[in-house]
């Protein structure tokens, strides 16, 4: 009688799949967060090995700042094509425009300004589901979310008060107005995101890999400079993000190891061109993934904040 033992990645895409497999049968508008970053990139091809040769049941959903990188949103778009998925974009600026954001007085970041646009999409969909690329290796707050995190008719996490998972079973029951946040990557590490991409031979986008980018340098990191304003007839969206007289701009070899957006992601000085350079540098890293997040280094409960008020 022969034996089948999994590996420790088939055994993470194994529950992963099986995750994905529960929300398709226990809820009824599930979506899934793409953002075009390697961990959703994880997550689609989990969701093509879930549920193909069919569609894959549920669309695709992104919130944008209007600062992202003009590579990732190529790269989304061409990917959510190539799966014949229906893609579901809203933006920061439209939940401005609508009274559910409003911007601080001196705070260029819109990466809190994310969590009502978002709020205002499960609503305006009546999702029930949302499956995101979250990790418990990311980040503190991470950590302390289980698979099935159930949120509350405002949107809101409490993390003292979740529901137990004993067994691999997950307790999906919600009430109108309720919803449920999914994260079948939970056990993984960004090591394990990277070999399971460099298994798979998936596409990412470009600026994982180093590349030269103009480069200024504020609060102890190397930020990318943003794209020129060429319509005068419109606000600078990239106000207070542009370098200052003060902070001279450098023409560097540099990389992402983490992607929000140009002016919260910092970028680090490396020379990797393949799988296998990334994964050598991250086994030598002595920085955490999300310690180049420029949101992040603001505050150690920024992140725990963040997610009780509704952020992904």
């Amino acid at each position: 009688m022969s034996s089948y033992h999994l590996d420790h990645l088939q055994h993470l895409e194994s529950e992963a799949i099986h995750v994905m497999r529960e929300v398709a049968g226990e809820f009824e508008r599930p979506a899934l967060l793409f953002s075009g970053g390697k961990d959703s990139i994880c997550l689609l091809r989990l969701a093509e090995k879930a549920f193909r040769p069919a569609e894959i049941p549920m669309p695709f959903l992104n919130i944008e700042t209007g600062h992202e990188f003009p590579e990732l949103i190529d790269f989304r778009d061409r990917r959510a094509k190539q799966l014949g998925a229906k893609l579901i974009v809203r933006t920061v600026d439209d939940a401005i425009a609508r009274g559910l954001a409003t911007p601080k007085p001196g705070i260029v970041s819109r990466n809190q300004l994310q969590t009502p646009a978002l709020l205002g999409a499960i609503d305006e969909f009546k999702f029930d589901c949302c499956i995101g690329g979250a990790r418990r290796d990311e980040e503190k707050a991470r950590a302390k979310e289980r698979f099935f995190s159930f949120r509350d008719g405002f949107g809101q996490w409490d993390p003292k008060n979740q529901r137990p998972e004993i067994w691999n079973l997950y307790n999906a029951r919600l009430n109108e107005g309720e919803n449920m946040r999914v994260f079948p990557l939970s056990n993984w590490t960004e090591m394990d995101v990277w070999e399971y991409i460099k298994k798979e031979q998936l596409e990412v986008p470009t600026i994982y890999f180093s590349h030269e980018r103009d480069c200024f340098r504020r609060g102890g990191q190397w930020l990318p400079v943003p794209p020129p304003h060429t319509d005068p007839k419109k606000p600078d969206p990239y106000a207070g993000a542009r370098p200052t007289e003060k902070e001279p701009i450098k023409r560097l070899i540099v990389r992402v190891r983490t992607i929000a957006d140009m002016i919260s992601t910092g970028m680090i000085e490396s020379k990797v061109h393949s799988f296998d350079d990334i994964v050598n540098e991250i086994a030598a890293a002595r920085v955490t993934e999300r310690g180049s997040r420029a949101d992040d280094k603001a505050s150690e409960a920024a992140m725990e904040d963040r997610k009780k008020a509704g952020y992904f």
